[in-house]
């Protein structure tokens, strides 16, 4: 029985590892060298350097979903409160990281997808679980009449994350959080708005 606790110190350094630098400019022995792991165990768990990226994308991916569903769809909250929890959580994430990493995720998709089709395909996939965690906020804020109920609320998830990924690396250039409070502030001022006839009637 493969020791998963061994795995599990090689994909959480990898993780941050690549976070910090890129995919491609970190090298397994450098994964090695930090967990103190020797090379051969390496190849134990994982087939390829692809192998391993895969496997740091979908345990970054899937902690991530989770916190996602416990931002977003917490019903004891308005559903436009929760993203705006969401995007102060990733404000605090930003400023307590000082602006160096961002989204993992998002990185990636900007350093593979021209790449791979392998990594691209499993981002993607990453990007669409996200987007249906937003969908669901998103139509209970309609169903709440808090927002326009003529947007498709799949098109506006997509929006809303494609938008907030591209703040965040625009903080990371400026190193500075400004950009993610405009992008938020003009999403909420004017697109998280209700119709013009709920606005009279409702």
């Amino acid at each position: 029985m493969k020791n998963t606790a061994t795995r599990d110190k090689l994909i959480e350094t990898g993780a941050e590892l690549i976070a910090q630098q890129g995919y491609n400019a970190t090298g397994i022995n450098a994964v090695l060298k930090t967990c103190g792991v020797p090379k051969g165990s390496f190849y134990h768990y994982f087939s390829s350097k692809e192998d391993f990226g895969l496997a740091v994308i979908e345990r970054f991916a899937s902690e991530y979903d989770e916190s996602l569903a416990t931002l977003l769809e917490d019903v004891s909250l308005p559903p436009l409160e929760r993203l705006r929890r969401y995007f102060a959580t990733g404000r605090e994430h930003m400023l307590g990281c000082d602006h160096t990493t961002g989204c993992l995720i998002g990185n990636l998709g900007q350093e593979l997808s021209g790449q791979s089709d392998t990594f691209r395909d499993a981002l993607n996939l990453v990007f669409q679980r996200w987007e249906q965690r937003f969908v669901v906020c998103l139509k209970d804020a309609q169903n709440q009449n808090d927002i326009d109920k003529a947007i498709v609320p799949e098109a506006l998830a997509s929006f809303i994350l494609s938008g907030w990924e591209g703040a965040i690396l625009r903080a990371k250039t400026l190193k500075s959080v400004v950009p993610m409070e405009h992008f938020e502030s003009i999403l909420f001022a004017h697109v998280l708005t209700p119709s013009p006839s709920c606005e009279v009637h409702c």
